[in-house]
């Protein structure tokens, strides 16, 4: 395969993930801030710029942080390189560049993805259709992985797509978790209290795992075993751990067709073989932004060697 398909590969399907965590953590906000009023619901709108990576960008435009000019911003702001319109749109000229190396039915379900919300986000989103909206950028993005997972042999292709998207994903859970930690409690001293708990829910709504950590720790709404079941529990789809674990067998699936292993497998292995020898006690004791500062660093690594051992071209 061509590095440049790969590169494109790779790429449509972290910008398909992205927008869907985008939509997902718009979502979450929208649910507490509609529970606060004033400064309160404002923060929860700053939280989201500032774990999208988007202040600078942001600050430049608005001098605020209200809901409408956040969520303009956010899903199809003109000064926002990295907009969810901007990814699909990205997405569906990677996968037009290379369709030939996916199916048919990939390349409807990017492109009529793009069509609906290029319509769905042609004016300013009003906040009464702010759910339809992030809505159908979720189910959207879903179809295009549904269609990935129906249609496609596992060949190279798939591995890279897959690839792709839990890069994007593990980069995105550790983001989200990050900006729990450090920037929505006010001080140490919240720790355990009621606005503690509702933010740690903000987090598992973010992630979409809510319901299925409910179901596995029953009463139990606390710091430790909410971090451990994003971070350890592979049973998780969303969680690091589970994240890591797709890219180490994708990258030996690759390493298979290629006769040989790449810098990116031995980088992974290492990762993910320290990563479940861990404990939760482990990582709070080294610190948990510390923690989540290195797994992100290392994924980032991870992403850079794959593109280097693939020979990924723009």
């Amino acid at each position: 395969m061509l590095g440049r398909t790969a590169n494109n590969i790779f790429w449509m399907f972290r910008y398909l993930e992205r927008a869907e965590n985008t939509a997902r953590l718009l979502e979450a906000a929208h649910r507490i801030s509609m529970t606060r009023g004033g400064d309160a619901a404002s923060e929860e709108w700053k939280s989201v710029i500032a774990t999208l990576g988007f202040r600078p960008a942001y600050q430049a435009v608005f001098p605020d942080y209200s809901a409408a000019h956040v969520c303009d911003f956010v899903l199809r702001g003109k000064g926002n390189a990295e907009s969810v319109m901007w990814m699909f749109e990205t997405a569906r000229t990677n996968a037009r560049l290379c369709r030939s190396a996916i199916t048919g039915e990939v390349w409807e379900a990017v492109n009529e993805g793009w069509m609906t919300l290029h319509d769905l986000l042609a004016r300013p989103v009003r906040e009464s259709n702010l759910g339809t909206a992030l809505a159908a950028i979720r189910r959207e993005s879903t179809l295009a992985r549904g269609a990935t997972h129906g249609s496609m042999i596992r060949d190279e292709v798939y591995s890279f797509a897959r690839l792709g998207t839990f890069v994007e994903r593990g980069d995105n859970t550790a983001r989200i978790l990050d900006m729990k930690y450090y920037v929505l409690l006010p001080s140490i001293s919240y720790v355990g209290t009621a606005l503690d708990t509702g933010q740690w829910e903000h987090v598992l709504r973010a992630l979409s795992g809510e319901r299925a950590y409910r179901w596995l720790n029953a009463g139990r709404m606390d710091a430790r075993s909410i971090t451990n079941f994003v971070i350890l529990d592979e049973r998780f789809p969303r969680s690091l751990a589970f994240c890591f674990d797709q890219l180490r067998e994708n990258l030996a699936s690759l390493a298979l067709l290629h006769g040989g292993e790449g810098e990116a497998n031995v980088l992974i292995r290492d990762a993910d073989q320290t990563l479940s020898q861990r404990s939760i006690d482990d990582i709070f004791d080294q610190g948990l932004h510390q923690f989540l500062l290195e797994f992100i660093s290392t994924n980032r690594l991870i992403a850079e060697k794959i593109g280097q051992d693939f020979r990924f071209i723009d």
